[in-house]
């Protein structure tokens, strides 16, 4: 079960972009290692933002050929 202070911060980065979640998500981290305890619940927002990150992680697929005309 989502936590209700962090499930609106969680929806709002599902909706990024993969690099700029991915960005956001070391940016995080660092400042987290570097201070920690910092962000007050930094480290769920990351194991959630990893979660995202796989998530979003997909291998893009050749574009489709145009269709024939007739």
């Amino acid at each position: 079960m989502p936590s209700p202070l962090t499930a609106p911060i969680l929806g709002f980065l599902s909706r990024l972009s993969f690099p700029r979640l991915f960005l956001i998500t070391g940016a995080l981290f660092f400042a987290d290692l570097l201070i920690p305890d910092f962000i007050p619940l930094a480290d769920e927002l990351l194991l959630g933002m990893g979660t995202l990150l796989l998530a979003s992680w997909k291998k893009r697929k050749d574009p489709l050929p145009p269709p024939a005309q007739r």
